[in-house]
């Protein structure tokens, strides 16, 4: 009898470090804290650095885009909230967009952090409730951004000087 639970404690044992390799694989971390934000991820019980996403966004109010992102990333290290990821994505628009020109590449960038921000919450339409925006949802951010993007004989208008940024 108690062989036979010595055996069944070694195989379970077995396939869970088995588990663990390949998850390990799967997720390439490069170092043990990059370990411990995927195993949060995948339990559930991952949060942004509050103090850090703060941070970012009083460097966004004053227009400092650059540092406001790299602060962001800093407090989602696993790109896993969707909040952060859709402010992520306002920079790059707000950075990229120009009264006379677009940069295509901000823009671009900015697509795909706000796909995925949408991706990351699949269960309803993220809203932002900021004041200090003027677009609240990701489908609109979306939506300049992808005209941003696009080329039309509308970029050649030269009343599009006075458009005003959202």
């Amino acid at each position: 009898m108690k062989s036979k639970i010595i055996q069944v404690a070694g195989l379970a044992l077995t396939i869970a470090y088995a588990a663990l390799i390949v998850w390990i694989y799967a997720v390439e971390p490069r170092t043990f804290k990059e370990v411990a934000t995927s195993a949060e991820l995948a339990a559930g019980t991952y949060q942004v650095n509050q103090e850090k996403f703060n941070s970012a966004l009083d460097l966004f109010r004053r227009e400092q885009f650059r540092a406001a992102r790299d602060e962001w990333q800093r407090a989602d290290p696993a790109r896993g909230d969707a909040r952060t990821q859709f402010y992520i994505a306002y920079s790059f628009y707000r950075e990229g967009w120009g009264r006379v020109y677009y940069d295509q590449q901000l823009l671009k960038q900015g697509l795909e952090a706000v796909n995925q921000a949408i991706a990351l919450a699949s269960a309803s339409p993220l809203t932002v409730d900021d004041p200090n925006l003027r677009m609240h949802t990701a489908a609109e951010l979306k939506a300049e951004l992808e005209q941003g993007t696009e080329r039309s004989w509308s970029d050649v208008n030269p009343l599009k000087v006075l458009r005003t940024r959202k």
